[in-house]
């Protein structure tokens, strides 16, 4: 049972998901809050019911999922909407993801939370023991954003400025991974941390 925690957390296209990646290939649990975060709207799901009382079977497609694309259409615009929704699901993705943790198998567990800055950090997760930020130069990370999702400059710069800013994740960070190399360079981080983890779950630090 994993007894430390890491919190793992980037902007868009910085390269979480490969990092993400290359711990797994380790051994290590990754519970990812996106992932999580669907997981609970499925039919059948305590939060799906929560999310239909308040805002009506609108929100549903004619197979009982979720209809996300007319949930977004409501709240995008409603900023109390928006946050009876957050209301809603993010206690239960929380709680979820730390479940998920500590279940897992080895010394430490890490938790994928993309919006870990804006989201409340340190104060809404008070149980991470260490936060990993992965970082990247604004002119690489909005061409990689860019080219991977066939965007232009100006709807780029959107998305990146809807985040909370580099500086604002930096100063949340315990550890941080620059990924402005290759993959090879991801990999050889990983293996730095993967060890430095496992030396401080032992220590229990």
């Amino acid at each position: 049972m994993a007894h430390y925690f890491i919190g793992l957390t980037g902007g868009i296209a910085s390269g979480k998901s490969a990092l993400e990646k290359a711990f797994a290939a380790r051994g290590v649990t990754v519970a990812d809050a996106d992932l999580i975060a669907r997981e609970v709207v499925e039919p059948g799901e305590p939060a799906l019911a929560a999310v239909v009382a308040h805002f009506g079977t609108d929100v549903l497609l004619a197979d009982g999922r979720l209809d996300r694309a007319a949930l977004r259409a409501r709240v995008f615009n409603d900023e109390a909407e928006r946050r009876v929704l957050e209301g809603l699901l993010h206690p239960v993705i929380r709680a979820r993801m730390i479940e998920r943790c500590r279940a897992a198998p080895g010394p430490y567990a890490i938790a994928m939370i993309p919006l870990l800055a804006e989201g409340g950090g340190r104060t809404t997760y008070p149980w991470l023991d260490r936060i990993l930020v992965v970082d990247v130069p604004s002119a690489t990370q909005k061409a990689r954003l860019m080219q991977r999702d066939g965007i232009d400059a100006a709807l780029a710069d959107r998305m990146i400025a809807a985040q909370a800013t580099r500086a604002q994740r930096l100063a949340l960070a315990d550890d941080i991974v620059v990924n402005d190399g290759d993959i090879g360079h991801l990999q050889h981080a990983a293996d730095e941390l993967h060890a430095r983890y496992l030396a401080l779950a032992a220590l229990g630090a």
